[in-house]
């Protein structure tokens, strides 16, 4: 592997096409696309300035690097991404990936993030400003994560997270497949018209959470006092250990809580209109 250090490029393509090369305390400058084209790549201790910088990359391994704002839409159309102990601070990164692993990672403008990527491994990642982030991607696994953003993993399908806080509002809206396990899930309208939501040992923040969904699950799970008008046309089987504020028309399944402070069934609920809404002494 040819290795280059302690240097600086920038232009246009200045390393277009490159194969097997180790970068070590290399500055990329303003410029285009430094190493479009390239595969089996390694960055090392590296500062990107310039424009789209890892585009239709092969295999590449960014350690302890920086993406400074000017590298916009950096990781886009490549695959086999290993980023770790990183700083990301361009927005509208990782487009058209198949293949990512993120430990240790910071992005704070988290902006249109993650748009029709495939197989994300995440661990240890915080990003803020994350707006529409992960839509349209399959296959991501998530552990000990931090997110504020909204419209979040809309159109999302087999997604795994864990011991996560996610501060954001229309989350998982027309998702499929996605497993939640001991997070906070905190904003307005959460998961609606998702399919095969399970949520397992989740706090549960934001008004009217859970609508429209089919095959909605819920296993010991409680509710903020803000989480309220929940559940309205979705078909659901849930355990719940708090109290929920209120819940509205839900349209099947069955419905377990601490207690209720309304339960809210009028000419509009749909059909079958039959489900079961108990509290745990009954």
């Amino acid at each position: 592997m040819r290795v280059i250090k302690d240097t600086e490029f920038g232009g246009e393509r200045p390393l277009y096409a490159e194969k097997d090369l180790r970068l070590e305390n290399v500055i990329i400058n303003p410029g285009e696309s430094a190493l479009k084209e390239t595969a089996r790549i390694e960055a090392v201790g590296c500062e990107f300035k310039g424009k789209y910088p890892f585009w239709c990359t092969d295999g590449f391994t960014v350690e302890n690097c920086i993406f400074r704002e000017g590298a916009r839409a950096a990781l886009w159309y490549s695959k086999d991404c290993r980023m770790s102990d990183t700083l990301v601070e361009a927005p509208k990164m990782f487009r058209e990936m198949d293949g990512v692993i993120l430990r240790n990672v910071r992005i704070p403008n988290a902006q249109e993030t993650f748009w029709h990527c495939r197989n994300l491994d995440i661990q240890q990642v915080e990003v803020t400003g994350a707006d529409y982030i992960y839509m349209h991607c399959d296959g991501i696994r998530i552990k000990d994560y931090r997110q504020q953003g909204n419209y979040s993993f809309q159109y999302a399908r087999n997604v795994e997270i864990r011991d996560s806080i996610l501060d954001t509002k229309d989350a998982f809206w027309e998702s499929e497949n996605v497993t939640v396990y001991n997070s906070h899930l905190n904003g307005e309208y959460l998961g609606w018209y998702s399919r095969n939501l399970r949520l397992v040992g989740c706090r549960i923040s934001g008004t009217q959470p859970l609508c429209y969904a089919e095959n909605l699950i819920l296993e010991d799970c409680t509710f903020d006092e803000d989480a309220d008008l929940a559940f309205e046309y979705s078909t659901v089987q849930a355990r719940i250990l708090s109290p929920v504020t209120s819940v509205k028309n839900p349209k099947s399944g069955r419905i377990v809580a601490n207690s209720y402070g309304e339960i809210i069934l009028d000419k509009n609920i749909k059909a079958p209109g039959d489900c079961e809404i108990l509290t745990w002494n009954k």
